[in-house]
């Protein structure tokens, strides 16, 4: 106990640390919100791994997935790192970099705004970014808290309110600076926990060989055969050792939901507009792309041996399973030291989410609905350069009223927090289906086809949170909550594709203006 106490108390105070020590670059609004679009690769790539794989990931999706689909879930981890990941890189890094700089473009929603020329979209995409990061930020605490309470024996709500605390603190002092900085510290103990504790696990249950063995033996058990959702009902024996599991189009969609979402969530995506130049951004894609593949391949491998461990506590009211108990009973028996290592490997996978959702939350509100500050029309600049829109008296105002609205997020998500819904793995479908579901197409089209209309991008909003929220409200009972993600993310492609085809299109000139920096 004292080892972990000492381990733990040195990271947090590092990472308070990292906070004081930035303070300096976190006086304007650029170096509070973007680090001054000056942050380099290891940084930006670091940054951008650590803000997508959480406690959610670790606790919750890993040992619900790798229950439900045994050694074929390290196909979601592959996925993260390939999908997510690579191609997101690929295909959004240069050109969100370039376009963001060029309308000067701060936020996701001030991005929707100035590319489509609309305030109302810039107001209503801040709106839904705000409400669904909150649950989102909400299921990162109870991951972390479990593992706390593993760990330690502190109470869950005590865990959740400390954690928020220490964030808090570094992210008001720091702003993106210090959160990418605490981000590529946390991301080395995310790599080496990660495959300290598999190899662990795996030496445990007598090596790779063994527990594959083992895994073919496995068969479901009276409560999953009771799943109306039909997972296993061609349940074949050996399919929990196979290559594609029991339920191949089933997995396919948490491959979806978990890799392509990340293109479209504001946290991830404002990456790409703080790092330096494309030359970083190149390099920045292989960092990341190898941190992907370890971090979340080896969480999904680790869960997807859970079989192997007691059976989790089922709920014969709702009728589930209580899968976030799956990976801490796998880690229950190992020593103090390796016990310390996984609360610090989920500790810094949930505080660097967490700062990313709470700084992209106020920075979001406060620029794009508090403070609107209105660009120069694009038909009226010359050279392609925009005029300055912010005074300077403006903002230190700005800072603080991102500093007040991060408190405040921090908040409402912990409330919820503290009265968690039965798993979290279903806070985060909600959040990357309604958020992905929005944002995902009209951003990724508004980066390369001028087409791309007004109408299309709300309609895009409307079917995103509509179906997502509709679903909700049903009780999930149109589709769970992951592939109505998926379905929501992949269906907004058509809708803007068909909306843009039969709506009013943008004004050539302005959008050509738009388009000029990629000349450059």
């Amino acid at each position: 106990m004292l080892v972990k106490i000492i381990l733990t108390i040195l990271f947090l105070a590092l990472t308070v640390g990292v906070g004081v020590n930035s303070r300096k670059h976190a006086n304007s609004v650029d170096g509070f919100v973007l680090g001054g679009r000056s942050v380099g690769p290891w940084l930006t790539a670091f940054a951008f791994g650590t803000s997508y794989f959480s406690a959610v990931v670790f606790v919750g999706y890993a040992g619900q997935f790798g229950w439900k689909y045994g050694l074929s879930a390290s196909w979601i981890g592959i996925g993260n790192a390939l999908i997510g990941s690579l191609l997101a890189w690929l295909v959004l890094g240069r050109r969100t970099k370039l376009m963001t700089q060029h309308i000067q473009s701060r936020t996701m929603p001030d991005f929707f705004g100035t590319r489509y020329n609309s305030e109302g979209l810039r107001v209503v995409a801040s709106v839904i970014a705000f409400v669904f990061l909150i649950p989102y930020t909400a299921g990162v605490y109870v991951g972390i808290s479990k593992l706390f309470e593993m760990g330690f024996g502190i109470p869950y709500s005590y865990c959740a309110i400390i954690m928020a605390c220490l964030t808090a603190v570094y992210v008001i002092l720091g702003g993106y600076k210090a959160t990418a900085i605490n981000d590529f510290i946390q991301g080395i103990i995310m790599l080496f926990g990660i495959v300290t504790i598999t190899a662990v696990i795996l030496n445990h249950q007598g090596g790779l060989v063994a527990a594959i063995s083992k895994m073919t033996e496995q068969v479901p058990t009276a409560h999953d055969m009771a799943d109306k959702s039909g997972l296993y009902a061609n349940f074949q024996a050996g399919d929990f050792a196979s290559l594609f599991g029991p339920n191949p189009l089933s997995l396919l969609g948490v491959v979806v939901l978990t890799s392509l979402g990340t293109w479209g969530l504001p946290q991830m995506v404002g990456k790409f507009y703080s790092i330096t130049d494309e030359a970083a951004i190149k390099r920045g894609t292989v960092i990341s792309t190898v941190f992907a593949l370890i971090v979340a391949g080896g969480c999904y491998f680790l869960g997807s041996f859970g079989r192997l461990f007691p059976e989790p506590a089922f709920d014969e009211v709702k009728g589930k399973y209580a899968f976030d108990s799956i990976v801490p009973s796998m880690l229950e028996t190992l020593p103090d030291i390796l016990i310390a290592l996984v609360v610090l490997l989920v500790l810094s996978a949930s505080m660097s989410t967490l700062a990313s959702l709470v700084l992209t939350s106020s920075s979001t509100m406060t620029l794009d609905i508090i403070y609107r500050d209105k660009k120069a029309d694009f038909s009226e600049v010359k050279d392609g350069e925009i005029d300055a829109h912010v005074a300077e008296k403006k903002e230190k105002r700005k800072v603080v009223v991102m500093r007040v609205l991060i408190i405040f997020f921090i908040v409402i998500s912990l409330m919820i927090a503290l009265n968690p819904p039965h798993f979290i793995a279903q806070l985060m479908g909600i959040s990357w289906g309604a958020l992905a579901g929005a944002f995902l197409a009209p951003f990724m089209l508004g980066l390369y086809w001028r087409g791309v209309t007004t109408a299309s991008v709300w309609a895009c909003f409307v079917w995103g949170v509509g179906l997502t929220v509709i679903n909700m409200m049903m009780g999930n009972t149109i589709l769970n909550p992951i592939d109505c993600g998926a379905v929501a993310m992949l269906g907004g492609f058509v809708v803007v594709f068909v909306v843009s085809l039969v709506t009013k299109k943008m004004n050539a000139e302005t959008v050509e203006k738009i388009f000029d920096c990629y000349k450059k």
